[in-house]
């Protein structure tokens, strides 16, 4: 019985650490104000310029870009740039980083913190861990590979393509 509580309140413990750190937070972040750029929007309107490499739904201002690694815009063309929960998923989240900084004056990445055990940790999706407590940031954090992501990936895929 002890362990069923113990086990029960661990799952509970991990579903309020996510939706903290993927609703409430990323949330909030999203409305300290109108970004000039959301890259890899997913089905988030950032107010400007919504870019991804794939189209989930209708959202306005959508561009759709072939290339992280190439963003078709200018130097600077950004006062404000936002990319969340993106660079997790790349194969080289520091050479996005480098064109996010090409193409943005203000860079501000929204990352799963190590307290997010369960974003953090999701091999099957993520192949890189921040090693970082905090949830915004305005370079990309340092990051370590993520253990098995490789291997879990390579056998069933990686659900989320970036």
């Amino acid at each position: 019985m002890v362990i069923v509580v113990v086990t029960l309140s661990v799952v509970v413990l991990f579903f309020l650490l996510h939706y903290l750190s993927y609703s409430v937070l990323k949330g909030r972040i999203l409305r300290e104000r109108r970004w000039d750029l959301n890259i890899c929007c997913g089905r988030t309107d950032g107010g400007g310029v919504n870019a991804d490499i794939v189209e989930f739904g209708k959202i306005d201002n959508f561009c759709k870009i072939a290339d992280v690694y190439q963003l078709p815009f200018g130097d600077q063309a950004f006062e404000w740039v936002m990319s969340s929960h993106t660079a997790e998923h790349l194969d080289k989240p520091d050479a996005f980083d480098r064109e996010l900084q090409r193409v943005g004056k203000n860079v501000v990445y929204i990352v799963p913190p190590l307290w997010d055990v369960g974003a953090s940790l999701n091999v099957r999706e993520h192949k890189w861990i921040f090693l970082t407590l905090k949830k915004k940031h305005h370079r990309l954090p340092r990051h370590v590979k993520l253990p098995l992501a490789r291997t879990v990936q390579r056998m069933w895929g990686q659900r989320i393509k970036a």
